[in-house]
């Protein structure tokens, strides 16, 4: 489960992303983090959540994300 803060941001960068280059872009889950590694362990619970929970592959569509995120109610 992902806390509320990082469903919330996942989904701005979701949005942003498609509003900029459209629905076939993709993202990855350092999209969610500024370059600057400021919070790790909220970075390490987005790549569990990717990579062992969901097996993402490196980048997917900001689309589905953005829908596996709200579906999470």
């Amino acid at each position: 489960m992902l806390p509320a803060k990082l469903k919330k941001k996942m989904i701005e960068v979701c949005d942003k992303k498609i509003a900029q280059k459209g629905l076939d872009v993709g993202v990855s889950f350092y999209a969610f983090f500024a370059n600057k590694n400021d919070d790790p362990a909220l970075l390490m619970e987005a790549a569990v959540w990717w990579i062992e929970t969901h097996q993402l592959d490196h980048f997917e569509k900001a689309i589905k994300i953005k829908k596996m995120i709200e579906a999470m109610a």
